[in-house]
């Protein structure tokens, strides 16, 4: 939908365009989102957005970095309700997998195939750490790590993959196509590799 094109204070404008590529990318994955289309989302000229962020390439870095936030802002809600709520595993493991489902999968794919690398933000830190004081005394806080890359790993390529995956492994129809017994089975390797016992 086009709106009407009104002058905006840059923070704003940037928000705003950021929050119009999101749309776009759950709508229709990483073609969809174009300057034009997200031009037309905020009622700006293709100028306008390349003046807030320099092209697509840039446009769609910062839009992976804006699924990041949204990440850590997701995943700080979840884990301010573990200790209370008896740290639910399978709570982390559905908002990850969400989040990827609203295309940030895809767009983490297409932009390291591009050649973008994060330098190593640490976005996960809070969810290692969590994950780590609920661990047997002892535990290796570089296994944790590693458990819980592999959990980001899986759940960023789920959306993309996940059907194919399940499907060359010999589940067929709505073992394959639905995530729902896979974010499970998921749960479940976390409490085994972590040694972290069931609520």
């Amino acid at each position: 939908m086009t709106t009407s094109r009104v002058r905006r204070p840059p923070d704003e404008a940037r928000r705003l365009i950021l929050d119009a590529a999101a749309s776009l990318l759950a709508e229709g994955g990483v073609a969809a989102v174009q300057v034009r289309a997200v031009a037309a989302r905020v009622g700006m000229t293709d100028a306008g957005v390349t003046h807030h962020f320099g092209n697509r390439d840039k446009l769609l870095a910062e839009l992976l970095r804006h699924g990041g936030r949204q990440l850590r802002a997701a995943l700080k809600d979840v884990l301010a309700t573990w200790l209370d709520g008896g740290a639910d595993l399978h709570e982390l493991v559905e908002s990850l997998e969400a989040l990827y489902r609203r295309g940030y999968g895809e767009l983490a794919v297409a932009l390291h195939a591009a050649g973008w690398r994060d330098r190593g933000s640490g976005m996960l830190d809070p969810v290692v750490y969590a994950l780590h004081r609920l661990r047997p005394p002892g535990s290796s806080v570089d296994d944790t790590r590693h458990t819980v890359a592999a959990l980001h790993q899986a759940m960023a390529t789920e959306a993309l993959h996940g059907s194919a995956f399940r499907r060359s492994a010999g589940l067929t129809g709505a073992a394959a196509n639905d995530s729902t017994a896979h974010v499970l089975w998921w749960t479940r390797q976390l409490h085994h590799a972590l040694g972290i016992e069931r609520a």
